[in-house]
């Protein structure tokens, strides 16, 4: 009966497979893992948050449970602007559920609603008449109200439909409350996804 032989490499051979060149290599493929790890985590932090929207305040903009993805680096960095939908927590609450509505007027400004219609500085916004509703209730914005430095007033596109600034338990959206800017929207039930900036 033969016995196999046993296929084993001597201790020099083996020191002969382990290279410079292969332990480079393998550092290198660690680097690059470790790499591109840390950026995803970067890309879900900035990028990576999903909010659904509940009713249907936004809608022709966003419709009720649509999600919508979020970009927090731009709001940390741009802040918002006038005609960005945003997203907040109202109060800073925590245990709220997640708020998208659009920024109308911002520090510095003058808001009042007066007969449905919005007033910026004295001024109506005329493109608000095309696009929106008449408003049926001014809420505390029946009163002239001065925004003071990082607060923000926003409204629903659905503007009879939605619960905003012009709620009292909401008020004045400051930029603490504000987690990031709604951009993209995920098309679901018959809705068309896409950009959600105008």
């Amino acid at each position: 009966m033969r016995r196999r032989k046993k296929n084993t490499l001597s201790f020099s051979q083996k020191k002969k497979i382990i290279t410079p060149k292969l332990i480079r290599e393998i550092f290198s493929w660690i680097t690059v893992t470790i790499f591109a790890v840390a950026l995803a985590a970067v890309f879900v932090f900035l990028f990576g948050m999903q909010v659904k929207v509940i009713g249907d305040s936004m809608e022709p903009s966003a419709y009720n449970g649509q999600t919508v993805l979020v970009n927090k680096l731009v709001l940390k960095i741009l802040g918002p602007s006038t005609g960005d939908i945003v997203v907040f927590l109202p109060n800073g609450n925590v245990n709220s559920h997640y708020y998208v509505k659009r920024v109308v007027a911002g520090p510095g400004d003058k808001v009042q609603i007066i007969d449905g219609l919005l007033y910026i500085n004295g001024e109506v916004q005329t493109e608000d008449q095309d696009k929106y509703d008449k408003m049926e209730d001014a809420g505390i914005a029946s009163n002239e109200i001065t925004l003071k430095s990082g607060e923000y007033f926003v409204l629903g596109d659905n503007r009879n439909s939605s619960e905003d600034s012009r709620s009292a338990n909401i008020g004045l959206v400051s930029t603490n409350m504000m987690i990031g800017k709604a951009w993209f929207k995920l098309g679901q039930n018959g809705h068309s996804g896409g950009f959600i900036l105008d």
